[in-house]
């Protein structure tokens, strides 16, 4: 596959899965930690604000690869 291709599918992943990360996080957020406790509020955005990040960097090291050929 060449990186252009690669980059275009890396593209469209990365923006679906921050789409459904931010919304699981929202619901979990908003179910389970929202209004409870402020220390346990600031825990859980720091740990959901990096928490996208392992597999963001998955899909860009992919992206990165050089062509099979070259």
């Amino acid at each position: 596959m060449r990186m252009r291709t690669r980059k275009l599918i890396g593209t469209i992943a990365t923006v679906a899965w921050m789409i459904v990360y931010s919304l699981i996080a929202m619901a979990v957020g908003g179910a389970f930690v929202v209004g409870t406790n402020k220390i346990l509020e600031l825990l859980f955005y720091i740990v959901a604000g990096v928490l996208w990040v392992p597999v963001v960097m998955l899909i860009i090291r992919w992206m990165s690869r050089p062509d099979a050929g070259a």
